[in-house]
């Protein structure tokens, strides 16, 4: 009876489609911002340093965990700026990604180093880290991409919508 029962456990949890949290960090200095380069199927992209929560963590741990694999350094979390969910069947992936749904939480951080190597456990395709000057963010493929117009309004005016939405 309790293998019938742990298997159903394990049918139900493997089927459980469920919203993930992540936490991303803002990092800006010199007016620029700091991303993570990727160069994944014959093309280079930039994201923000940041993952997803593990059971157990609050935002901020998950962030700090994220920043040392990724970046192997340290943040300082400061105030929350951004919120954005990615519901993977609104968007072009739809094919891969149709399951998916996140909610993103994105600090301004500060962190006290400019070259970076990457931590023990840098995302799949990560090949560094680059600082990309904010003002010409419109000229990177920064994910979201939609995402790129509200950092240049922030970092020009100081003020952000904070939840801006399903975007990707």
């Amino acid at each position: 009876m309790w293998i019938r029962n742990l298997a159903l456990k394990a049918i139900v949890k493997l089927f459980k489609i469920g919203i993930r949290n992540s936490a991303k960090a803002v990092v800006v200095k010199d007016g620029k911002i700091l991303t993570i380069k990727i160069n994944e199927n014959g093309g280079t992209y930039y994201i923000l340093p940041g993952g997803g929560q593990k059971h157990g963590e609050n935002l901020h741990q998950a962030l700090l965990r994220e920043c040392k694999e990724e970046l192997g350094a340290e943040v300082e979390i400061g105030e929350l700026i951004f919120v954005r969910e990615y519901i993977g069947k609104n968007h072009e992936l739809a094919a891969y990604h149709s399951h998916a749904h996140q909610t993103e939480f994105m600090f301004l951080c500060n962190i006290n180093q400019h070259i970076f190597t990457s931590g023990n456990n840098p995302d799949k395709g990560q090949v560094g880290t680059e600082w990309l000057p904010i003002t010409e963010l419109l000229d990177y493929k920064l994910f979201p991409q939609a995402l790129r117009t509200h950092l240049i309004s922030y970092f020009e005016s100081g003020k952000a919508t904070t939840y801006v939405g399903d975007i990707n």
